[in-house]
């Protein structure tokens, strides 16, 4: 199961391992036992802490508990946790031994405090870029809490259990049997949604804060590069956001980030994050925007109100709040995301195998989801608005060679069936002869661009009729004071690459602002 690359370096890990540990595996006759047997075997000749023992009786077969021995702490893995869940296992085997979290104490005390029996069930899928980070939260949880379990299922493998519990998109988690939440979600997310009075606390943190010279909202990569330039020249910096690494968290593979030939997005992500803490910036993770009050005059306190009621206040703002797929806005839609309704191919698709899914959308996203989910599902339908697709040639045509794939051009969906549960069909309109069309099939992924995060901005800034925030080539807003960057802005290509140009150009206006600001403002804005 493991190549030699793969061998050496889980090696290396395992002499972290300060307790013993055993693997309690549940196998049966069937090939995917066997593979996840001669894993776990291959583990256990790794280091003399690690032993395989069988279990006495488990539900799901392949499946395994990885226990620190002696004790119940531990976690489950239903499945066979490689693909994006190797790093996963390779947590799990290191916290069940021993090994400490590198996640913050304060957090770490929050979860070993929780009071309660909470038994979660994790969907996910080897393919889904997002699942990790639910996956490895709640195993830290139920390490660091004995109240607390956590089984990790990875759907494709069993398929009774995602259509019995109608799991129409992973990460899918439950807690005690019902539903908890779905998508990704990050320890500190988890543990607010359990612990009641976390938000407040939070809040409460955040009003002490005194103002910043320079708050960033948002935490792309656009932000990431603008709290890194501002912090570098020695001014007070913070960033709100509510995920940091924004929607690069959602892209699977990068291969024109100008010197990496290929990333992922989470790790991309992780390492903006890490620069971005090797300077004094104050980050404010999961904390959502919603109000800009600007200053009443140049050089005065322009204030943020984010969700959980606190209030930040800066002498310039950044605004690099990014953007979000773009819903169809066709009925049904709400009904059903997440019911067969999926933004995320990548995540979703290996819950579709062996179904007829549609992808709208005819520009590179669409087709390169078509032809990804063409080699997991029955049959793909590409619906596209426009007479022609917009993907490059080389997409096109590798499209056109798939045997399971139909494309309709000018075609307009206007409506998402389905059942009650789940979704059944579309019905779309043939845009050159008026006729309205049904199409019978079990999931949709809607990819038809994006839409910026800029509601909140409203009657504050100057935004154009789409939504962007309207900048000039230094990126100032309508609001002296107010700069922005990325996808949120009049910047004519959405892109990573131009996203960080983008920051790093509003980190240096912010800092050419500040210090032109008479001295006396500069004393009525600290005061």
């Amino acid at each position: 199961m493991l190549d030699a690359t793969l061998t050496q370096q889980l090696k290396a890990y395992l002499v972290n391992i300060r307790e013993p540990i055993e693997l309690v595996a549940s196998l049966g006759d069937d090939a995917k036992s066997r593979e996840l047997g001669e894993l776990l075997n291959e583990i256990a000749a790794l280091s003399d802490k690690v032993s395989v023992v069988p279990a006495a009786d488990d539900k799901r077969r392949p499946s395994f508990m990885i226990r620190r021995t002696g004790t119940d702490i531990g976690v489950r893995f239903a499945g066979i946790p490689m693909g994006h869940e190797f790093t996963s296992l390779v947590l799990a085997l290191l916290q069940v031994g021993g090994h400490p979290s590198k996640a913050a104490q304060e957090l770490i005390q929050q979860v070993k405090e929780l009071d309660g029996d909470f038994e979660f069930e994790t969907y996910f899928s080897l393919s889904c870029q997002n699942c990790p980070d639910v996956v490895q939260a709640l195993n830290l949880m139920a390490v660091l809490n004995p109240r607390i379990r956590h089984t990790a299922i990875d759907g494709a493998l069993f398929q009774d259990e995602v259509t019995s519990r109608k799991v129409m998109a992973v990460p899918t988690v439950f807690l005690n049997g019902e539903p908890f939440g779905q998508g990704r979600m990050e320890l500190e997310q988890i543990v607010a949604k359990i612990d009641s009075g976390a938000e407040a606390k939070a809040a409460a943190k955040i009003a002490q804060k005194d103002p910043f010279d320079v708050l960033i909202v948002g935490g792309g990569p656009a932000g990431a590069a603008a709290a890194i330039y501002t912090a570098r020249k020695g001014i007070r910096t913070g960033i709100v956001a509510e995920r940091f690494g924004g929607q690069v968290l959602d892209t699977m593979g990068i291969e024109n980030f100008i010197s990496v030939s290929h990333t992922e997005g989470p790790k991309l992500a992780a390492h903006l994050e890490q620069h971005v803490k090797d300077y004094d910036v104050d980050i404010m993770n999961l904390q959502r925007a919603e109000k800009l009050i600007p200053a009443r005059s140049e050089g005065g306190l322009h204030e943020v109100v984010l969700a959980n009621g606190a209030r930040v206040k800066a002498k310039a703002l950044i605004l690099s709040t990014g953007a979000r797929w773009r819903q169809m806005n066709v009925p049904g839609e709400d009904e059903y995301r997440n019911k067969g309704v999926a933004y995320c191919p990548h995540c979703d698709g290996p819950l579709f195998k062996g179904k007829r899914v549609a992808v709208i959308g005819g520009g590179n996203s669409g087709v390169e989801a078509a032809i990804d989910l063409a080699g997991i599902v029955a049959h793909v339908t590409l619906i596209e608005y426009d007479s022609q697709l917009r993907a490059d040639a080389v997409l096109q045509r590798k499209l056109a060679s798939l045997p399971n794939v139909k494309i309709l051009t000018s075609a307009m969906t206007t409506r998402v069936n389905g059942d009650g549960e789940k979704v059944s069909g579309l019905s779309y309109k043939d845009r050159n002869s008026g006729t309205e069309h049904d199409i019978e099939l079990e999931g949709i992924f809607v990819q038809i661009g994006l839409v910026p995060n800029t509601e909140w901005l409203k009657d504050a800034i100057g935004l154009t009729p789409r939504g962007e925030i309207e900048i000039d080539a230094r990126g100032e807003t309508s609001q002296p004071g107010i700069f922005a960057a990325g996808d949120a802005t009049t910047v004519p290509y959405k892109q990573i690459v131009i996203a960080m140009g983008a920051g790093s150009t509003a980190a240096l206006s912010a800092f050419d602002y500040l210090i032109r600001l008479p001295a006396e403002e500069l004393v009525e804005a600290a005061a």
